[in-house]
């Protein structure tokens, strides 16, 4: 298996490292920095003898490198910084996802495309556009992300193992992103059983902000740990079939009464990407959440050059 990444940036990095780690892929980085890739893979690759891991990788300069990729998982692009909203990067990254799109569609015509870079929901939707792909080969990290941040304040919150929160996180990867309290639950109980209203509120709010507080702790950089991690779940997911029901930017044709628009929804994916939608029971009210921010990302979807 080959799995590309397109950006050496933090998440790009981290996700090679992690990537390398597990041992059942070859991993090419690729930026347009001269030496940029190459050293982080070459750093990555000496790390091969104490942690005990076998599969090459490579840093390139070139799209002929990445040629036959099974994944590839797209981070290039600037990173938000202090003050900047999601909006404020469409105009700069869109050409960058589009230009990437165009090259990793050309040299891995059977491949599967993750987007990270953000904001993620308009540029997945470009990915595919301009990769002509179905849309079951390209989605985009968000609600794996949301979800996580949403579990682990949850956790804190309730003194409890992160691993022991279930939630769903949908909608845009931004401020008009959709948490679903009702269906959150704690070792099997409903968090509206043991939260507070106004707790449940504070933690909701907490979610949205969470890439934000980041960026504005870092100042020079945005989260890349915890997006590294969740690209890592997804690609893992593929990678063995696995079938495993989570939320990712996915484009809709028709789930919950909304078209050609990307947004988080639950999805089971498996060896060819997206096997099957999940629609979710919603309520009227989470119904009309859900549409509003589906207007939001069309509204970004707009400003697209496609």
């Amino acid at each position: 298996m080959k799995i590309t990444i397109i950006g050496a940036g933090n998440v790009g990095a981290s996700l090679a490292q992690r990537l390398a780690e597990q041992d059942f892929a070859d991993v090419v980085i690729l930026d347009i920095i001269e030496g940029l890739p190459q050293g982080k893979a070459l750093d990555i690759l000496q790390s091969a003898p104490i942690l005990g891991f076998s599969h090459r990788i490579i840093g390139t300069n070139r799209y002929e490198d990445t040629t036959g990729s099974d994944i590839i998982v797209i981070t290039s692009g600037i990173a938000r910084k202090p003050g900047m909203t999601r909006e404020d990067l469409i105009k700069i990254n869109a050409n960058i996802v589009a230009g990437v799109a165009e090259n990793a569609a050309r040299h891995s015509p059977n491949c599967i495309i993750i987007t990270v870079s953000n904001p993620v929901d308009a540029l997945t939707y470009l990915a595919l556009k301009v990769s002509g792909f179905p849309r079951h080969r390209v989605f985009g990290l968000s609600g794996v992300l949301d979800s996580a941040r949403f579990a682990s304040f949850i956790a804190q919150e309730l003194n409890v193992p992160a691993s022991e929160v279930s939630c769903y996180v949908l909608g845009e990867h931004g401020q008009n992103m959709v948490i679903l309290p009702r269906l959150a639950t704690v070792r099997g109980k409903p968090l509206t059983d043991l939260l507070p209203t106004d707790s449940i509120a504070s933690l909701a709010q907490r979610t949205i902000a969470g890439g934000a507080d980041i960026v504005s702790l870092l100042k020079t950089s945005s989260a890349f740990y915890a997006p590294s991690a969740a690209i890592l779940k997804m690609v893992l997911t593929i990678v063995h079939n696995n079938k495993e029901l989570m939320p990712v930017a996915a484009c809709l044709a028709g789930e919950y009464g909304l078209k050609d628009v990307v947004i988080s929804v639950p999805v089971k994916l498996g060896k060819d990407g997206i096997c099957d939608f999940e629609p979710l029971e919603l309520t009227v009210e989470e119904k009309k959440m859900l549409a509003n921010s589906a207007e939001a990302v069309r509204a970004q979807i707009a400003s697209l050059p496609v």
